[in-house]
């Protein structure tokens, strides 16, 4: 499969510009006459037509779910995100199965996205039914993506065809943060081992896989600070605990098999808490409220007291102010200021 090239110029040479089977060449023709380009250009076209240019012969033909698997075992077993990046790769098998990794362009990814956007989510219990969101959407063109960059690097392919399909924009400005009372609440409804894990996260802003991933040895009780390595934009961070955490912290019974902090009766830590939160939040009647909003209501605490703006943004690990300024609102000097 191709489509039509171009020629264009760069300097005083011309050359041409070819998109097929999923892949992308540019060549230069060495000459400053365009029409020689041009007849460069429809002699590809032809070799394309006949199998003889951009053979894909050399390549292995690898079916796309083959290749999945290859993916999940050799670059996801070895990070966090395994157990979602099995459930994505699960969805693409579903479109792309059954397809070599060269026949893939950039509209079958194209038509993939628009499908994606357009299917409808099942609820729970009834409720009412949304569709995809786009943060969702791209999370899988994500890990497509991915797929194709190790291909290429692995030596099975040239072109990436995700390479030209742009995201979803999405809607990171969502700010929903507890009230005090609604904080007693969840506490209370919690169960015994999510407890300790809501109460660091509302004490220090910790992310989720932060807190499901500490070990005993990030822990500086003397210091009253936690030391954080593996963090979502990838630099070391150090978490000061108040009071409230540091007791917590201490009072969680140690698994003398483990060197996770939170972990279950076999010393592994958690792989979830989605369900034993949502039982939480359920029981204490509140809506529209996720485990990432613990880490908005340490924020919006913090700034309703009068802490300013980049002392907060140190503290969540922020790369840049833009971040935090999502909590500028809630600052009681914020307007006398401006």
């Amino acid at each position: 499969m191709y489509k039509k090239g171009r020629v264009f110029r760069r300097g005083e040479i011309w050359h041409i510009d070819l998109s097929a089977n999923g892949r992308r060449v540019r060549e230069s023709t060495d000459s400053t006459n365009k029409k020689f380009a041009e007849t460069v250009l429809a002699k590809r076209i032809v070799e394309v037509a006949e199998g003889k240019f951009l053979d894909v012969k050399k390549f292995e033909k690898i079916k796309f779910e083959d290749f999945g698997n290859e993916y999940l075992e050799l670059h996801s077993k070895l990070k966090k995100s395994y157990d979602t990046d099995c459930k994505i790769v699960g969805l693409l098998k579903k479109t792309f199965g059954g397809k070599y990794l060269y026949e893939i362009t950039s509209l079958d990814v194209e038509k993939f996205k628009s499908t994606r956007a357009k299917e409808v989510k099942k609820s729970k219990k009834g409720g009412k039914e949304q569709c995809i969101s786009p943060a969702t959407v791209n999370r899988s063109l994500a890990v497509l993506k991915s797929m194709f960059n190790k291909a290429i690097v692995w030596g099975k392919l040239e072109y990436n065809p995700c390479r030209s399909v742009k995201r979803f924009k999405e809607n990171n400005q969502r700010l929903r943060f507890l009230e005090r009372e609604e904080i007693d609440r969840i506490l209370a409804n919690c169960c015994e081992h999510l407890r300790p894990i809501v109460i660091v996260a509302l004490h220090t802003g910790m992310r989720k896989g932060e807190i499901l991933g500490l070990k005993w040895r990030d822990i500086d009780i003397k210091r009253n600070i936690i030391h954080l390595s593996n963090t979502k934009n990838g630099e070391k961070r150090e978490v000061p605990m108040n009071e409230t955490a540091q007791k917590t912290i201490i009072g969680v019974l140690k698994n003398p098999e483990s060197q996770y902090v939170f972990c279950n009766k076999d010393g592994k830590p958690y792989g979830d808490i989605k369900k034993s939160f949502f039982t939480a939040i359920e029981k204490s009647g509140i809506v529209d409220f996720h485990f990432h909003d613990l880490r908005h209501t340490f924020a919006s605490q913090l700034v309703m007291s009068g802490v300013d703006l980049n002392t907060v943004r140190e503290l969540l690990g922020h790369k840049s102010l833009e971040m935090t300024l999502r909590y500028s609102h809630l600052s009681p000097d914020h307007k006398k200021r401006a």
